[in-house]
């Protein structure tokens, strides 16, 4: 159940859904998402700065990068690190790492020189296909994962291991996987949908499999974690289908970035888990958390992008303009805000505009108008909206003043 006020008259077929508890979101931006071609990584301060405005934003955790990659990386995740210290940002720092003491061995250090717990997202690839690419033996691999989280968790780290391609593994081999590295010490499990392959329907399926062996074999304890890829566009389904399944944190990126088509919008999820009752954390930062995070990472945001796309609240349409005119008039700021949106824009702190096109009628004009306190004559919206109807594109601000200046 959504934790806003809806009108009564609302059916909402999402309400016989079973509720859904409390689901975590971990941020991949500043690792799975500078995978993406066409994202710019941002320098030490505006690293520091996004992980500000995640957690402002309602973001759990936040992978704050892969240190092996590089001695610059390793020295800029120390850097986040003590600055989630310092600032007693409500994060859960984690780094990702493969199954290798090297890799594993500067996080404890950091973790031990900082005073700072720690979670290693330990990943590997177990699929047949992945087996067959590489060469690799089955068993060989079953205990590499072993001995790599048992030597993280001797050590102090909070364990998550990363199932790569679980969505592409049998049931024998990830059960196999999954009780192996459970028994080495890992507090959580991912499972990493890697190649965007699955509908929501298989990842309800994977995540309910999984998490049924936990049970089954006295690890209830034992958290699971859904990261999912967007290849098929399902990524957000996907992740709420596992949420549902028993995943009690999800994995996005801002704007979704990552390699190929990139990860779960991060943004999405928050909104969507909050939608679903399983948060009552404020939105309002949100979209500034998104469009402040766009211009660190270089990106620019599509007009339709659902939360902070230019569009995401704003009609052209007649039909539409002239409902949300005759709620506003009578005084239901509460209607006028859905009936042509699913939850209020005032949610996220924006609000519902309208704007004069060539598809728009009288009420787009007048809504306009007395949004902004003129007086809508009828000379005035007949000349507006004749002039808008020679367009191709609606009418921006500036040049409905312009019209109604010449009036003059």
């Amino acid at each position: 159940m959504a934790f806003f006020e809806k009108p009564q008259e609302i059916f909402h077929w999402d309400a016989g859904a079973p509720p859904l508890g409390a689901v975590q979101v971990d941020d991949e931006t500043l690792r799975d998402g500078l995978q993406g071609p066409s994202v710019r990584e941002p320098p030490l301060e505006g690293k520091l700065e996004y992980l500000h405005l995640a957690a402002q934003a309602g973001v759990s955790a936040a992978d704050l990068g892969m240190p092996s990659a590089s001695p610059r990386v390793e020295a800029e995740v120390t850097e986040l690190l003590r600055e989630i210290a310092r600032a007693k940002l409500p994060l859960t720092p984690n780094c990702a790492a493969r199954t290798l003491e090297r890799d594993i061995t500067p996080l404890v250090r950091m973790s031990q020189n900082l005073g700072v717990p720690l979670e290693v997202m330990l990943f590997l690839g177990f699929s047949a296909l992945r087996r067959q690419v590489e060469g690799w033996a089955r068993e060989h691999l079953l205990r590499k994962a072993f001995e790599a989280v048992s030597f993280a968790a001797k050590n102090g780290l909070l364990v998550t291991f990363v199932a790569e391609d679980a969505s592409r593994t049998s049931p024998e081999d990830l059960e196999s996987l999954i009780l192996t590295v459970v028994r080495a010490g890992a507090s959580r499990v991912c499972l990493a949908d890697t190649t965007g392959c699955l509908s929501p329907w298989g990842a309800e399926a994977l995540t309910a499999f999984a998490r049924r062996i936990l049970d089954h074999h006295g690890f209830s304890q034992v958290g699971l974690d859904w990261h999912g890829h967007n290849d098929r566009g399902l990524a957000v389904a996907c992740a709420l289908a596992a949420a549902r399944a028993g995943a009690s944190r999800v994995h996005g990126s801002l704007l979704g970035i990552g390699e190929r088509t990139g990860n779960a919008p991060v943004e999405q999820l928050l909104l969507n888990l909050y939608l679903l009752g399983s948060h009552r954390r404020q939105l309002e930062h949100l979209v500034a958390f998104v469009r402040r995070g766009a211009e660190l990472l270089g990106l620019s945001i599509p007009a339709y992008q659902p939360v902070a796309g230019r569009d995401a609240f704003t009609t052209a349409s007649g039909v539409h303009a002239a409902a949300i005119l005759k709620a506003w008039e009578k005084g239901d700021q509460r209607r006028a805000e859905v009936v042509y949106c699913p939850f209020p824009p005032s949610l996220l702190g924006q609000k519902l505009e309208v704007v004069i096109g060539p598809f728009s009628g009288a009420s787009n004009v007048r809504y306009f108008l007395l949004t902004r306190g003129i007086k809508p004559t009828p000379e005035r919206v007949k000349k507006i909206l004749a002039e808008a109807k020679k367009r191709r594109e609606p009418l921006d601000e500036g040049e409905v003043f312009e019209l109604i200046h010449d009036e003059a």
